[in-house]
Order: C-alpha cells, then structure tokens, then sequence
C-alpha cells in the first residue's frame, strides 16, 4: 500500500480487521464527480465537465466494483466518449500492474507500469490502497474518481447531452428502494463473499457465510415470480450490482472463498437471472471468465501454489 505517496509493502488482500477476524473494506480516497456542466456533484471539487473523449476508465476484469461501472459504460453507449484501459489480473507485490497477460493493456496515456502510481501522480502524498475503478481526467491529469457507486451514477446522467441512450439506472421513483437493496446487497453479499474469503477466524468466516446464502435464498425467492430485473421490468444499478457477483460465484467465490453450500447453477432462479443480464447487448464483452479466475487465484494467501482450477469453463 501507499503511505505518503511511496510505497511500503507487498500487496496483501486483507485491507484492515477487526478484533472478532472481520475483514474490513477500504474507503474511497478520491470522490470528485463530472457533471454536465462542471459544477461540484454531491461530494469533492467542481471543474469535471462532461466532455467526450476527456476521461478514461482503468478496470480490471477481476473486479466486480469496476465491472459494474464497465458495465454503465456500456449500457449507457459511451464506448466511444470514454476509453478503457484494462489491468493485467494477476495481482503482483505492487498491486495492480499494466500488461503481461491477453487482454490487458499497457498504460499508453500515462506511460507507468504499476496502478499506485496513477495515485502518485494524482496525490504526491496519498495514503492508502491503489483500486479499481478509477475515472481518470486526461485535461487535469488527476484522478476524479475511485468509487465504484459514484461512477456509476455519473455514467448514468452526466453525458445525457451528448450520449442519450439505456436505461435509466436511479429512476427517481425507485430511489428509497434502489438504496435500501443497495445496502443489504453490499452488507450481505457484494462485500460478504470477501468477508467469508478474507476472514481471519472461524466466527467471522461463518458469520460471512450465513450472511451470504442468507442474501441468496432472499434474492432466489425474489426473481421466483418471474420478473426479469430486481424492480420488475426495469433495469437499474441494483441490478449491475447483483450481476457482477452472481457471475464470478461459481469460477471464485464458491471454491476459493470457501462459499459452498451450493453453486449458483443450483439456484434456478438467480443463474437464469444472471444470463438474462448477461444477455443483454455489450454486457457479454464486460465479462472475462479467463481473467476472473486468473485473478482471483493469483492471490498468494488463499492459492500459494497458484494454480488456477480448469473449470468452470463457462458460465
């Protein structure tokens, strides 16, 4: 990790605990937003206009908080107003790395080798963790953003004027639920899987686990009736959110995080759910099952020798 802008260690996944083994998830260090005209959004500094061309994305595959703003990317068909660069998923001893493996990318706008030190260049004096998503501004040469929730909702009605197109993720009249299941979806299962993962005790590994198939059999009753999107017919954020978990489930949270009461493919409901998002047009590219379990077992804690299980071979 970072601490006043050098960096100190290897790359370890348990970000902080608690005294009971809780693995606990590190806060968002940069929060500007860009707006339609440049004025300050909900959180950070004011002079991001919405401008095609002005902004690029960093992702890694692996990852489902940045997959789900890949995914408002291209939902919302800003492929062509915003690029994307792709992070190798092998996690090294200085995080995230550019190139080395297919279907990454080098850093051809900045020219660095290792993503902290984007963070560097945009905070000399930065502590903490280098993560995926981050919207970089290529006028400014900062980052604007690296929280995976504010990306998405910027990419949803910040580039309207120029891009008007998709769903609209934060219906107003949806609001109180979105954000109700939002934070049952990440307390429960989003950032339960990792707590079961990363939990440093039996009380807290089984606390996660309980948690997460608890969120499952809540979520298979749910979609039972037949509707296609968690709101019914509408597609919103929720959605993405739920998606980018349900899809990496079987290739890494059920054998390496130890989250295997069932597969996914035992829940009808969710897995059919999961391949109508992922039908649905562009979202197939925002997936690499190749990437995902390249990554997610290259993590030298829980996968030493770091072999990468032969299935699933799909989804």
């Amino acid at each position: 990790m970072l601490v006043n802008g050098v960096w100190q260690e290897n790359w370890q996944p348990v970000q902080a605990k608690d005294e009971q083994g809780r693995f606990i998830r590190q806060a968002s260090s940069f929060r500007h937003w860009i707006t339609p005209d440049g004025a300050p959004g909900p959180t950070g500094a004011g002079g991001f206009k919405a401008e095609k061309g002005r902004y690029r994305l960093y992702v890694a595959y692996i990852c489902p908080w940045a997959s789900r703003a890949l995914m408002a990317r291209t939902l919302k068909g800003l492929q062509e107003v915003i690029e994307v660069t792709v992070v190798n998923p092998r996690l090294t001893d200085q995080g995230w790395q550019f190139g080395g493996y297919p279907g990454a990318d080098e850093d051809t706008l900045n020219g660095v080798r290792y993503l902290h030190e984007l963070y560097t260049r945009a905070d000399p004096q930065v502590s903490g963790r280098a993560t995926v998503p981050v919207l970089w501004d290529k006028q400014t040469g900062t980052i604007v953003n690296n929280e995976s929730a504010d990306i998405v909702r910027m990419l949803n009605s910040a580039f309207s004027a120029i891009v008007d197109q998709g769903p609209n993720l934060y219906p107003d009249d949806l609001a109180a639920e979105i954000e109700a299941l939002n934070a049952s979806l990440y307390a429960n299962l989003n950032n339960g899987v990792y707590q079961a993962g990363f939990a440093s005790s039996q009380q807290a590994y089984e606390e996660a686990y309980g948690k997460v198939f608890a969120a499952l059999d809540e979520l298979e009753s749910r979609l039972a009736d037949g509707r296609l999107y968690l709101f019914g017919e509408r597609l919103t954020e929720t959605d993405l959110r739920l998606f980018v978990t349900l899809v990496r489930f079987d290739a890494a949270y059920h054998g390496l995080f130890k989250c295997n009461r069932n597969t996914l493919r035992d829940m009808p409901s969710l897995h059919a759910y999961m391949h109508r998002v992922l039908a649905l047009d562009g979202i197939a590219a925002t997936v690499n099952l190749d990437h995902i379990k390249a990554g997610y077992y290259s993590i030298k804690a829980l996968n030493p020798g770091g072999i990468v299980p032969a299935g699933p071979g799909k989804l």
